[in-house]
């Protein structure tokens, strides 16, 4: 409980400590950040990890000159394709033996609801997925466990991830400065989580109404 609510505290205070990681590290912030957005996207294990705020919020440090956007936008964008890649091929070669026995490590129910959301838009996932935090996590696995062609799945992969660092990045570097957003960037960053999660929710709420009708 408390490293859940540490992370909460981190990412509620994302602007402050992220500045504070900058000064602290230097230019090796540029490696932790690259490390974060590539975990969250290459491990079904560690979904819970900031992506969406904190791409915004370096975007918007950025925007104050204390970053260049550009190097962030080559890197960030580096690491959600090769951390998708890498999803993909954990879950190529060994995902077919998370379905066929039970694991305690991962969610299955994240994976249920992954699985939905390639039934309804299929290959197109791996780019909508990209602004809906934890099945972002998951699509590219179970890309690799339905064995969908590498060409393909790389092709939106590139597509997905310079669109959704694109977003949230020049999306900071723009409007995190103005000083509405500065005021009550703690509230932004809180909307962004939560309008992320809006499609999954709705998706969930879908699938438990058919549920519940095909019951009765």
């Amino acid at each position: 409980m408390t490293l859940f609510n540490d992370l909460i505290n981190y990412i509620m205070h994302l602007d402050t400590n992220l500045l504070s990681i900058i000064n602290y590290f230097g230019h090796w912030a540029y490696v932790i950040v690259f490390t974060i957005i590539f975990l969250e996207t290459a491990l079904v294990l560690t979904p819970f990890l900031p992506g969406d705020s904190l791409i915004f919020a370096s975007g918007a440090l950025a925007g104050i000159g204390v970053w260049n956007v550009w190097i962030l936008f080559l890197l960030l964008t580096f690491a959600a394709i090769i951390g998708d890649t890498v999803n993909y091929s954990i879950g190529k070669f060994i995902g077919p033996r998370v379905f066929k026995y039970e694991s305690k490590l991962l969610n299955k129910e994240y994976l249920d609801k992954t699985r939905n959301f390639f039934e309804k838009y299929g290959s197109k996932t791996i780019i909508i997925a990209r602004f809906i935090p934890i099945i972002r996590t998951f699509a590219p696995f179970l890309a690799g466990v339905g064995q969908m062609n590498y060409f393909k799945f790389l092709l939106y992969n590139i597509i997905g991830g310079l669109f959704w660092v694109g977003f949230f990045l020049w999306g900071g570097y723009f409007f995190g400065n103005i000083p509405f957003v500065k005021e009550h960037f703690t509230f932004i960053i809180l909307a962004i989580i939560i309008i992320s999660l809006i499609p999954a929710g709705l998706e969930f709420y879908r699938h438990w109404k058919e549920n519940k009708r095909k019951n009765k």
